[in-house]
């Protein structure tokens, strides 16, 4: 595994994010793990948060695009600090861009998009934290689609979830057989496993025996072919 993955998974435990114990999600399904980007919350977290989705970004799909979308609201920041983070690492100047749940009727900025205005020709990449169901994908790529002649390169979340969507595949792959554009995600949740499992980290083993058995039966409840 690269070491930036290795890291952002401790990045993520130790910036509270991802947690681990009893949680029931919005699908309702009760899962032993929850990821909240939410709480990124300092400027030191939101600029390495940028750097590794820059990375992965990075690695997976090239430089050859212009536009970082994230849909409103978790995408907004992740899209401005990707952004920041690919001129920093890569020297490329990439546009932000994200959309309004509530269309702006006034002022020179009007409209259903903050940031840059999309162009036909525009290669864009769209960013999200984590994708279960695919439903905000459902709002936001018609609306990317439907602004100018653009090209959608990809998809990049934090953390692949890796359990079933809607059918029997997961979400990323369900959008990526919908929508015809690439999925990824920085990590999945068997690289954080990997990662943690009987490993001690700051003093204290993570994910032991009783966790991982949880995780294990969860996917064998809900995990995607």
């Amino acid at each position: 595994m690269e070491a930036y993955k290795q890291e952002f998974i401790e990045f993520m435990v130790d910036s509270d994010v991802l947690k681990f114990g009893d949680f029931t999600l919005k699908s309702g399904r009760k899962s032993p793990f929850f990821m909240n980007a939410g709480a990124y919350v300092t400027g030191s977290q939101l600029m390495r948060l940028g750097e590794y989705y820059a990375k992965a970004i990075h690695e997976t799909y090239g430089d050859d695009f212009d536009v970082l979308f994230g849909p409103a609201y978790k995408g907004i920041p992740i899209s401005v600090v990707t952004a920041v983070a690919y001129s920093k690492l890569y020297g490329k100047e990439v546009r932000y861009c994200s959309d309004r749940k509530e269309e702006k009727d006034h002022g020179a900025d009007k409209g259903s998009f903050l940031g840059s205005s999309l162009k036909d020709g525009d290669r864009v990449v769209m960013i999200e934290d984590v994708t279960t169901s695919g439903k905000s994908m459902e709002e936001t790529v018609p609306k990317v689609r439907g602004a100018a002649d653009v090209e959608i390169v990809g998809l990049m979340v934090s953390l692949n979830r890796m359990e079933k969507g809607k059918g029997t595949k997961s979400a990323l792959e369900e959008i990526k057989d919908i929508y015809g554009f690439e999925t990824a995600a920085i990590v999945s949740m068997a690289e954080v496993t990997e990662h943690l499992y009987n490993k001690p980290y700051n003093g204290k083993v993570i994910i032991d025996d009783t966790l991982k058995a949880a995780i294990d039966a969860y996917y064998e409840q809900y995990g995607a072919e």
